[in-house]
């Protein structure tokens, strides 16, 4: 029996094993040790090139590897059966682009010969199939790959050890933007609360970690350092896995298989389904290192900058913090003057990574639950200096008053709340300061003869009013740094279609938008009226299995409801600018299902997390070669 070319790796060499003095059966049974076929060679050296031949032939005659059966009787060869050989994913795409090259079959037929999923294999960690494992508790997969490591439940901890090259599994409730030095030094992390978009899987896939969320078996003790699964207990330092992309937890070290493709053969396999692809695919990514991976990974542009995950790391977010609990203006100014000079920098290396291409920076949108310090930090700062007797003094009075401050500004639904562009309206000084900040780095890098290629989307945009306003404002701001740098730069500005409203008026917004670019995270949740950070672990999973839902519609998008508010959008932004530019930035704009629709209703390109891009890519070919729907 062999291949005619290695199952495994896709090498072109004959791979296979054979018997002297045996029946095929014999092989098949494993009763007997068979040889490598390469030791044909010297058993029997004209038998061995003649197999060659034939199989080359029957390469060219089948256009695919062979999987193939054979006899020698009395020196003769014989042929008993060929047919299309079974291989891994690495092989597929080697296998496929060498054809291309050798002449054998063409890039179309390439295309359609690897799955998106199959490419997904290729770039992350996987759990080994063929081990026969069982898991203590199952959550939401919410960035693909598996990791083993020693669980850990303090951030900055995890921080520590993981500078140290410790692999460690940081296991929380859930994460903040404070946690986020943690989360960057984790080798996976494990919540048991939140869902697809919380924010410790929005920042797992930027930051391409393993991440399990929503594993609500996992009862988490923080104090005594340890979690339970029914009666099995996990403590610090203890060793487990968990798989990102199926979504399961598994006691102590399990068989990984290591992603092993070659850069050169996914590039060239991937350049091939871009010639066959109408949808371009941009990446979301909000750091100079994400937009170099993005672009390595073959991003045509960046389709969502979040300006407020910049301030991640905890010297800027204590600045954030004082923008939003500021009180006066002048006091949100001092504050917005240091953001701004931080931003500037940011962007110009944003820009310069992507030059080129474009680049599409959304303003802030801070849910002021995950941004807001902590209150009950701020009352127990405050009750040790009234203990200490130091109840009067000015630190104990600012406290106070920022207590106060976090009290007003706590809401009961902060995604429905005071967010996005309410906070531009309210407080313009924070959105132009960001403009500002944006022209400023575009106009250096157009002095320094940088193609640079920015628009400015501004989020949760319900009304034509909000857009009018806010680009107005935005404009004027642009326009006084752009004259004060001696250039006539301008730049398009657009928004996120993220609520029904939008979708039902966007001919009214569309006057005033450059772009949509739809934020389906956000559209998902308010069409359906679901948490999208709760319902996927309380009762979406019940609702696949009971048919309501076919599919999680935070994974791939609910067609009849969600997609037909964006085909709404489309058609009536369209009536309004026959050239609006259509995009979706959301989630589902790394799913193979949801690009298809994406193609399918005409938008112009699709955004996800940088390790999607590949996915993506592959899925935007087989939807224009109509092998998804």
């Amino acid at each position: 029996m062999l291949f005619s070319r290695n199952p495994s790796t896709g090498d072109k060499e004959l791979f296979g094993e054979f018997l002297i003095n045996a029946q095929g059966e014999d092989v098949v049974a494993g009763i007997r040790t068979p040889q490598p076929i390469g030791a044909l060679k010297e058993v029997s050296p004209h038998i061995y090139e003649e197999l060659k031949i034939v199989a080359e032939k029957l390469e060219r005659h089948f256009k695919d590897m062979q999987d193939i059966e054979f006899t020698v009787e009395r020196g003769k060869l014989y042929i008993l059966q060929t047919r299309n050989g079974k291989r891994t994913a690495k092989a597929a795409v080697r296998i496929a682009s060498d054809m291309v090259k050798e002449g054998i079959i063409d890039a179309r037929t390439a295309v359609t010969r690897v799955t998106p999923k199959e490419i997904e294999q290729l770039l992350h960690r996987q759990v080994d199939p063929s081990a026969d494992l069982s898991s203590i508790a199952e959550g939401i997969a919410a960035s693909p790959g598996a990791a083993t490591g020693k669980v850990v439940f303090d951030v900055d901890e995890a921080e520590e050890r993981g500078k140290s090259g410790e692999p460690v599994i940081l296991v929380r409730p859930e994460t903040t933007p404070e946690d986020i030095h943690g989360l960057s030094r984790a080798a996976g992390l494990l919540t048991s609360r939140g869902g697809q978009t919380s924010h410790a899987a929005l920042v797992a896939r930027s930051l391409g970690i393993p991440c399990v969320v929503g594993c609500e078996a996992v009862n988490i003790d923080l104090i005594g350092e340890r979690f339970t699964v029914g009666e099995f207990t996990v403590k610090k330092d203890d060793v487990i896995t968990i798989d990102g992309t199926s979504g399961k937890v598994y006691p102590g070290e399990v068989p990984l298989i290591e992603p092993s493709m070659h850069e050169e053969y996914l590039h060239h396999f991937l350049d091939m389904a871009d010639m066959f692809a109408r949808l371009q695919v941009w990446a979301n990514c909000d750091t100079p290192e994400e937009a170099r991976q993005a672009r390595k990974l073959g991003a045509k542009g960046v389709g969502l900058c979040r300006t407020e995950h910049m301030f991640r790391e905890s010297d800027r977010l204590s600045i954030m913090q004082q923008v939003i609990v500021a009180e006066k203006a002048e006091d949100r100014m001092d504050a917005l003057e240091k953001l701004a000079r931080l931003q500037k920098d940011d962007f110009v290396e944003i820009f310069e990574v992507m030059q080129g291409l474009p680049i599409i920076v959304r303003l802030l949108d801070p849910p002021l639950n995950e941004f807001l310090p902590k209150g009950k930090d701020v009352a127990k700062k405050l009750a040790q200096l009234r203990s200490e007797g130091r109840g009067e003094s000015p630190e104990a009075q600012r406290l106070e008053i920022l207590l106060r401050r976090i009290e007003g500004l706590q809401e009961s639904n902060p995604m429905l709340g005071f967010r996005g562009c309410r906070i531009g309206v309210l407080y313009p000084e924070i959105y132009e300061a960001q403009a500002k900040a944006i022209a400023q780095a575009a106009c250096e890098l157009i002095k320094r003869g940088v193609d640079v290629k920015v628009k400015i989307m501004v989020p949760l945009v319900a009304t034509g009013q909000e857009m009018c306003m806010l680009r107005t404002n935005i404009e004027r701001a642009v326009a006084e740094i752009a004259e004060s740098y001696g250039e006539n730069w301008r730049c398009k500005i657009g928004t996120m279609i993220e609520l029904p409203r939008a979708a039902i008026v966007a001919d009214e917004i569309a006057e005033y938008a450059d772009f949509f670019s739809f934020g389906t995270n956000d559209l998902t949740q308010t069409t359906l009226g679901v948490s999208r950070d709760d319902a996927e672990g309380k009762f979406l999973a019940a609702y696949v299995r009971l048919g309501i839902y076919t599919e999680d519609p935070f994974r791939t998008l609910d067609r009849k409801g969600v997609g037909a508010l964006m085909k709404m959008a489309v058609e009536k932004g369209r009536s309004a600018k026959k050239d609006l530019e259509l995009g979706i930035c959301g989630e589902h704009g790394g799913d193979p299902s949801s690009i298809a629709f994406c193609d399918c209703i005409g938008l112009d390109y699709v955004s996800c997390s940088a390790m999607r891009i590949p996915v993506a890519r592959l899925s935007a070919a087989h939807s224009s070669l109509g092998l998804l729907n």
